[in-house]
């Protein structure tokens, strides 16, 4: 009755029809967002059906003897259709795990699907992942505002009053590469020495594919960029991907000024405006600075857990159902 097939370009169409049509998916596990770093991973994605019908996928990738849900994207795990059942997500489970000890994978990674962009209630895996006695091997802290209930602090306020006391300016673009060349590029390499997880040419092509959800918003001082940030936007949530800003920010106010904006009159239907996370080493720590100005805004800790499954221990739900 339940069957799986390896993902391959003449199912794309297929993949990207129930990723638009599922209840936990969203627009990063498109086939287009996936691939375009495709060299950097090696693909072992995953379609299972009931009885020839689709009914649920695993974006993933594989190194050396383990299996991750997939390295290259925010969050992940089994992508479910909204008419699944509990007893067709289990037996799903139990194929997937079945089918990675087969082929001597011995480890499944799952970086879980955060709550706010769901658009139906999707804890099935979560709770089968206890049942396992899966590991939480990470968890991190999300800033999240839950749009129409945000109160800003007086900092937050006082820094939007001063974007409006200097006429800042706040426009959208889909070029990239000002904010990408003035601000972002330079301001990693100088303060932590990396670069942004997508090169001026990814994001460029990724918002080719996404025009409607990737989307770029910069701050002017007198035509000259003085902030900016890239927002990834799903059906729930707007997502703060990229945030940077020149050495003035506090004296001009363009950070508060650009983030009141958004939230005020941008993305105020949306459900909930997502600052990302405020760890820094594998989540071991919170950076406080960078979460008191999150929660200046009205945003409050959410949690992303990061679990391992060994997968030869599949058996073990052989008997949940009774």
């Amino acid at each position: 009755m339940f069957s799986l097939s390896l993902y391959n370009s003449s199912l794309k169409s297929q993949w990207d029809n129930f990723i638009n049509e599922s209840k936990n998916g969203t627009f990063l596990f498109n086939r287009n967002f996936i691939e375009y770093h495709k060299n950097r991973f090696k693909d072992y994605s995953i379609l299972f059906y009931k009885q020839d019908k689709l009914i649920a996928v695993l974006p993933a990738n594989k190194l050396d003897d383990k299996i991750y849900s997939h390295q290259g994207l925010t969050y992940g795990g089994l992508i479910l259709s909204k008419q699944i059942k509990f007893s067709d997500v289990t037996e799903v489970f139990n194929l997937l795990l079945s089918h990675l000890h087969e082929t001597n994978y011995s480890t499944l990674i799952i970086k879980e699907i955060p709550e706010i962009y769901k658009s139906l209630p999707s804890g099935e895996v979560n709770y089968l992942l206890h049942r396992m006695k899966a590991k939480l091997i990470r968890r991190d802290v999300l800033s999240v505002i839950k749009l129409g209930n945000n109160s800003f602090s007086r900092d937050r306020i006082q820094g939007n009053k001063r974007g409006k006391k200097n006429k800042l300016t706040i426009k959208e673009t889909s070029s990239f590469e000002e904010f990408w060349n003035t601000l972002l590029i330079p301001n990693l390499k100088n303060k932590h020495n990396v670069a942004p997880v997508h090169s001026l040419e990814e994001i460029t092509i990724l918002n080719e594919f996404f025009p409607k959800k990737i989307r770029q918003f910069n701050v002017y001082s007198d035509d000259k960029i003085v902030a900016g940030t890239t927002i990834f936007e799903t059906k729930t949530t707007a997502h703060v991907q990229y945030i940077s800003a020149n050495e003035e920010k506090n004296k001009l106010g363009s950070l508060d000024y650009l983030f009141t904006y958004l939230i005020e009159e941008v993305f105020n239907k949306k459900d909930y405006f997502d600052f990302g996370i405020s760890n820094e080493n594998n989540g071991e720590f919170v950076n406080q600075g960078l979460l008191y100005w999150k929660e200046g805004f009205g945003a409050r800790s959410i949690t992303q857990d990061f679990y391992e499954i060994h997968t030869k221990n599949y058996t073990g739900l052989r008997d949940l159902m009774i």
